[in-house]
């Protein structure tokens, strides 16, 4: 019982529900940059490049014979999750750089100026300088 108490306080701590929704947030956008790269940019590229998919570019290492398929080295995929990979790297380059410049505005920006103290202490504190001087 005790266990599984411990479990349900780490589990609902702030960082771990932060993490987790980071994490189910970084799947769908790699999923969406995965999309992005196959589906609009590198079919352009392949077009300008002549009319090569990229997904489809292998090296054959050996030949498919009967039953037994070919060894193949896939490179155009490589290329592609390689892609993928700068894409995604560079977005988080950019939030994380906005971030920093958050916490560099937040570092910079001054303290509040300390309240003015009632007049009760104003008064007091002229009382006692009167009486030191006595």
């Amino acid at each position: 019982m005790r266990m599984i108490k411990e479990f349900k306080e780490f589990a609902m701590r702030g960082n771990v529900m932060d993490m987790a929704v980071g994490i189910i947030i970084g799947g769908a956008f790699g999923k969406i940059v995965s999309s992005f790269v196959a589906d609009v940019i590198m079919p352009p590229i392949g077009l300008l490049l002549g009319n090569v998919n990229f997904t489809d570019l292998a090296l054959t290492l050996k030949e498919a014979s009967g039953d037994v398929a070919a060894v193949t080295l896939n490179y155009g995929k490589f290329i592609q999750s390689v892609v993928d990979f700068t894409i995604i790297a560079f977005a988080i380059f950019i939030v994380i750089k906005g971030m920093n410049s958050l916490k560099r505005k937040e570092a910079a920006a001054p303290p509040p100026a300390p309240a003015a103290p009632p007049p009760q202490e104003v008064l007091l504190a002229e009382i006692r300088d009167i009486l030191k001087k006595k």
